[in-house]
């Protein structure tokens, strides 16, 4: 082990490995949420559940524990702000659950950033999404995808893809 648990975590690894440990754990769980998703427009329960335990179990170890304690507002903040979305506005119980779930994931310092990377991957799965389903043979694919018959966009790939980009562009770049 290197450095001070209290600034590095318990295994003493530095910013840009944590990101990385924290992208590879994240991945099934987020392979499965955009999945569920497209097929059936909801993100189950247990999937948000996972995600969190993720961060509850393996945060301690990969990011300084001040750092971490600290991100758990995250979660009840963006729950709050997406339970408001949900009641006001059409965004879906599952992706306020899910976008919460994320939320300790991300730097405070890196907001900016967040929104950014949110903003691109709504906007390029939008658009993906759109134009696979608009195919008939890209369509034929996956035939019975809920998300192929309903006007409303599953909002979970790009949640997903939000957080996967984050994770690895600093898993990347320090």
């Amino acid at each position: 082990m290197t450095g001070d648990p209290m600034h590095t975590g318990l295994l003493g690894l530095d910013p840009a490995q944590a990101a990385g440990v924290l992208a590879i754990v994240a991945a099934p769980i987020c392979l499965w949420v955009a999945l569920s998703d497209l097929r059936h427009m909801k993100i189950p329960n247990q999937a948000v559940l996972a995600l969190i335990a993720v961060y509850a179990v393996v945060g301690p170890f990969v990011l300084p524990l001040d750092v971490w304690a600290w991100r758990w507002l995250h979660l009840a903040v963006v729950l709050a702000v997406g339970f408001v979305l949900n009641m006001i506005a059409h965004f879906g119980a599952g992706d306020a659950k899910f976008a919460a779930a994320m939320a300790p994931f991300f730097a405070l310092s890196h907001a900016g950033l967040a929104l950014v990377l949110l903003a691109l991957c709504l906007l390029t799965s939008f658009l993906t999404h759109r134009l696979v389903r608009a195919v008939p043979p890209l369509r034929g694919l996956a035939p019975d995808w809920e998300s192929w018959r309903r006007k409303d966009f599953p909002l979970g790939i790009a949640l997903v893809a939000t957080l996967m980009s984050y994770l690895l562009l600093l898993a990347t770049l320090g």
